[in-house]
């Protein structure tokens, strides 16, 4: 017999409320007569007649040790279930089975709600409109987005009005001041206004740290902004300010919207049916047109936000910083703590480097010397062989130990070339033939070299620069078909006309 509903149960009184008759009433509600008697006479819902169960089904196996269980816990509410199973198992062989684990994970669950120490409360905080933005950055990689091919590591610099809740997002690869710059000026300039303060937290974007015992503010962990940051924000005319250290709910507006954001690009990606983009602008402005849709989507409150707010009145800044550097002996210059080859010519010069948040130029007297990817981290080194592979040449001997000796290999089969070379050319002899057929790549196309040596390898034939050479600059000599001319009828041109048409042009 299936259990009666509470829906049952108040149909039944409706139909009691009717007629007032207990058959009629049970049949319409789909029960036994007696049944609908005694939810009459009681009065109540079948839920409300639950009384709650107050014995177990089977023996509590923890029952006997369940005060060394308890005291392990009040010397250290910390404890995982897991931890004290593991210490019970090894005090008590064969008293407990792995399966009985959950058993203690809801006693030592229910042992924390009863008696276990506070918790802390997450205080909700009441936002006034256009008061302020809250800035994060969060990682993006998970979202599993491709361009030509490749995964995309990249990150989200968040913008957020915790008010109304509307948001903006940019791409960028690390959480530096120039993606901090670009993504700020491009929420602004989408919202048209400005509000008061600004707020992120205290990463090494806005901020920095202090020396112990400097400026008194060691002890307190305060970290100050870094003039870049301020120079933002007297830009915009916002005042800065920054959650306290370790308090990341101060942000939490911005923090939570993290993982919604990255929710609804999950979603707007299944529904596109691809993860691949031609390129990371593609990216960005699919990225952009989900946040644009979800913006129109908040109404009202986004209103009261940008009333709040005053006009936006200022030019955006460039994306980008500047600064002057000598072109070392090494033919290369040090930008961020990383070293970057430009053309030996320039050795001794000063250069003009725009640094952006994704790649670096370096320009001299106007003229564009040099524009690549930005390295990521400290102390690395990015090496064009061109930029020093005349040097090499007239001094081969310098090749063995050379500093950035790896980065003269463009592809595995250039080192794979060298490797064959030196077989019969040891040393100083070997290297030289090298860099003769590295040169060769440097002064035509390294693709054709590359393939070069590709072919004789696979052939397995001894290598020199003669022959790589011979092998590049031998023409390919492409059949070109032979064409022969079509009679031209004119005559065709006769049948498009009807005999309508001929009398009437000689009627003319």
């Amino acid at each position: 017999m299936r259990p009666v509903s509470d829906a049952q149960v108040r149909k039944l009184m409706e139909e009691m409320t009717k007629h007032g008759q207990v058959g009629r009433a049970a049949m319409v509600a789909d029960m036994d007569r007696t049944t609908a008697r005694k939810y009459i006479q009681a009065g109540r819902l079948p839920s409300e007649m639950v009384a709650a169960r107050t014995w177990c089904t089977r023996e509590d196996p923890f029952a006997q040790d369940w005060k060394e269980v308890e005291a392990l816990l009040e010397g250290a509410p910390e404890l995982e279930a897991k931890t004290i199973f593991g210490a019970l198992i090894e005090k008590y062989p064969g008293r407990y089975e792995p399966g009985q684990l959950r058993t203690l994970q809801r006693h030592v669950k229910r042992w924390r709600a009863e008696h276990g120490p506070d918790r802390e409360v997450v205080l909700g905080q009441v936002h006034r409109a256009g008061e302020a933005a809250q800035t994060d950055f969060t990682w993006a990689t998970e979202l599993a987005v491709t361009i030509a091919g490749q995964v995309f590591a990249h990150m989200l610099c968040v913008v957020v009005l915790p008010f109304s809740n509307w948001q903006w997002a940019t791409v960028c690869l690390s959480e530096s001041m120039a993606a901090l710059r670009r993504g700020v000026q491009a929420a602004l300039f989408q919202l048209g206004r400005v509000p008061e303060y600004h707020q992120t937290d205290n990463s090494t974007a806005a901020t920095h740290r202090i020396p112990d015992g400097k400026l008194g503010l060691a002890d307190s962990g305060k970290r100050p902004f870094n003039e870049e940051y301020l120079a933002l924000m007297r830009h915009f005319r916002m005042k800065p300010r920054t959650t306290e250290i370790g308090a990341k709910e101060q942000n939490g507006d911005v923090e939570a919207s993290n993982g919604a954001l990255k929710r609804r690009l999950e979603q707007a990606l299944l529904l596109r049916g691809s993860r691949e983009f031609e390129s990371v602008e593609a990216w960005e402005s699919f990225l952009q047109g989900v946040l644009r849709k979800a913006n129109g989507a908040r109404g009202r409150r986004v209103e009261e936000d940008l009333a709040a707010m005053r006009p936006l009145d200022v030019s955006r800044l460039p994306e980008f910083t500047e600064e002057l550097l000598c072109v070392s002996e090494w033919s290369t210059i040090r930008v961020k703590h990383c070293a970057y080859s430009v053309p030996s010519r320039l050795i001794g010069e000063t250069l003009r480097v725009r640094i952006y948040e994704d790649r670096i130029e370096a320009d001299y007297g106007g003229s564009l010397q040099l524009c690549c990817d930005r390295l990521r981290g400290r102390n690395l080194h990015r090496i064009d062989y061109r930029h020093v592979i005349w040097s090499l040449v007239r001094k081969p001997g310098g090749f063995a130990r050379y500093v950035y000796r790896e980065e003269m290999f463009p592809s595995v089969v250039f080192r794979r070339a060298y490797d064959s070379i030196q077989t019969p050319h040891h040393g100083v002899k070997g290297d030289l033939e090298y860099l003769r057929i590295l040169h060769l790549a440097a002064s035509t196309i390294e693709e054709d070299v590359e393939a070069a040596l590709a072919r004789l390898l696979a052939e397995d034939k001894a290598i020199c620069a003669d022959t790589v050479k011979a092998l590049v600059v031998q023409p390919v000599r492409a059949e070109l078909p032979v064409l022969h001319p079509s009679p031209v009828d004119l005559l065709a041109y006769d049948a498009l006309l009807t005999d309508d048409m001929r009398f009437g042009e000689v009627g003319t």
